[in-house]
């Protein structure tokens, strides 16, 4: 597998002050709906979901003064991996009688947890999505309508740049140079919440891989 385009340390460490609500925002922004989907996944209702995300991010915000970067520590998704995985875990092992759902018992949605590797894996997934996903918020009200849309047809919907040239009045020049416009500031946002933009799987002539409506 390649390398997850891992949490910036900068970001881990401002988040480390409790104080910095606008870096706690941003991180939250990020790792919540990862943890949510996460959950939902394995079976629990909303309000347990819920419930499960409070109690991840409260032990992070406890311990995350012990989490120091190293070439020699494992890397914050693998922490993140394991808060999240026993959360989960403990939630559908509580109130067995709620957890049942037709003929799945909550033995069965236990056995049925995924193994930590593939847990490591949807991580690396969900949390991807979500950088892009916050990046592009971030940056959005830096351009005009259709410079976003520009942006938004041929990265993230796969529409071909002569298409998008003819419905827009561009050259098929043009509509590459915004492409790029819009993609370098993509990517320089990417970077203050991930180490390595390349392992997003991002490229100037491939659809990008979150395809949220904007």
């Amino acid at each position: 597998m390649s390398d997850f385009p891992e949490t910036s340390y900068s970001l881990i460490e401002r988040v480390h002050d409790h104080a910095d609500e606008a870096s706690w925002v941003e991180f939250l922004g990020i790792y919540q709906p990862v943890v949510y989907r996460m959950a939902r996944r394995r079976g629990l209702q909303d309000a347990d979901a819920q419930d499960v995300i409070q109690q991840v991010f409260a032990s992070i915000a406890k311990s995350i003064d012990g989490w120091k970067a190293g070439k020699d520590r494992p890397p914050f998704r693998a922490w993140l991996t394991t808060v999240s995985r026993n959360a989960i875990t403990n939630a559908l092992s509580r109130k067995p009688r709620d957890r049942g759902a037709g003929s799945t018992s909550v033995v069965n949605q236990l056995h049925a947890q995924s193994a930590p590797e593939d847990t490591t894996s949807e991580i690396i997934k969900e949390t991807r999505r979500e950088m892009v996903h916050w990046a592009t918020e971030q940056i959005r009200s830096e351009f005009t309508e259709q410079t976003w849309e520009i942006f938004w047809k041929t990265s993230i919907e796969g529409v071909s740049v002569a298409e998008v040239a003819s419905s827009t009045g561009r050259s098929v020049g043009a509509v590459y140079v915004t492409r790029h416009r819009v993609l370098t500031r993509l990517k320089e946002k990417v970077a203050e919440v991930s180490q390595h933009w390349d392992d997003c799987g991002f490229t100037e002539t491939e659809p990008m891989c979150d395809g949220r409506e904007q």
